[in-house]
């Protein structure tokens, strides 16, 4: 007795891409907004240590 084939579900390629998209994009501003933080505080935190010069 041969089972019966296992009907695979349908995907929405362009779905997919689009939602990868949005991921992508959320990442990314996501990493610029980490470097900039990243960048101020290291500015704000050299600019305590300065000493005039004169």
């Amino acid at each position: 007795m041969m089972p019966e084939p296992i009907e695979r579900p349908t995907y929405d390629v362009e779905a997919f891409r689009k939602a990868r998209a949005g991921r992508n994009v959320a990442l990314g501003l996501g990493l610029v907004a980490f470097v900039v933080i990243v960048f101020l505080v290291t500015v704000i935190r050299m600019g305590a240590n300065a000493q005039p010069h004169f």
